[in-house]
């Protein structure tokens, strides 16, 4: 996925979840941040930042935040970016998950008992429910998800388990927004009902995958598998 209009700024502040002070060239520009996260350890006043120019005039914000250095990683922080790289992976002919079907119906935002999953796929034979969790969150290589609590999360996988248990395959997605990640691991001090959720998720059959991305200041693209640790060690 790409984007258009890139600009660079420098972190300001961030008053709420929504919106951030952003200084570029000089002047200080009032943007939307695409990621309602804490995103705390990525925020840091002075840090550069890439920002999507509106092509919308009469919008307040002009620019909308889109990723962020944290010392020599690049970070997406794009809360919409996960779900349409995924569809684009989805679409490739070596992707894992599709199996190398010829055929190969992808419907985003399915809804399921009372769930809303991220994609519905059908390749051959198989129906598949996959819901998208992006990850912004790393600490000397290990990154975690979430970094705040998410009984939306938990209902979801859930719900992969109900979905599972009634003939679909079921895939948790966790699509890692920088690349260098060396094991992903669920967030037990941050929300331990998710770790535990998503260990029975994975005993049950839930296929849980996580992935890093190349990212540019104006693009994402998922890449390579990352180790997936779902206890701590």
């Amino acid at each position: 996925m790409e984007y258009k209009r890139i600009a660079a700024g420098r972190f300001v502040e961030r008053p709420n979840r929504f919106i951030a002070y952003v200084d570029i060239e000089g002047k200080k520009e009032i943007c939307h941040v695409k990621n309602t996260g804490r995103c705390r350890e990525l925020l840091i006043k002075g840090c550069r930042v890439y920002l999507e120019e509106s092509d919308n005039p009469a919008r307040k914000t002009k620019y909308d935040l889109i990723a962020v250095e944290k010392g020599s990683l690049l970070i997406n922080m794009d809360s919409n970016a996960p779900n349409q790289a995924v569809k684009e992976w989805l679409q490739e002919p070596e992707c894992p998950v599709c199996g190398g079907e010829e055929k190969v119906f992808i419907k985003p935002e399915c809804k399921y008992g009372n769930s809303r999953f991220d994609f519905y796929i059908e390749a051959g034979d198989r129906k598949i429910f996959m819901e998208v969790k992006g990850v912004t969150l790393e600490e000397k290589g290990v990154v975690r998800f979430p970094d705040a609590p998410s009984e939306r999360a938990v209902k979801h996988v859930e719900e992969l388990i109900s979905a599972m248990e009634e003939g679909y395959e079921a895939y948790v997605m966790f699509v890692i927004q920088m690349k260098g990640a060396v094991c992903f691991q669920p967030n037990t001090a941050t929300h331990p009902e998710f770790a535990a959720i998503l260990q029975k998720a994975a005993r049950k059959g839930v296929n849980v995958l996580a992935y890093d991305c190349l990212v540019t200041k104006n693009s994402m693209k998922i890449h390579k598998p990352v180790k997936v640790c779902l206890k701590e060690p």
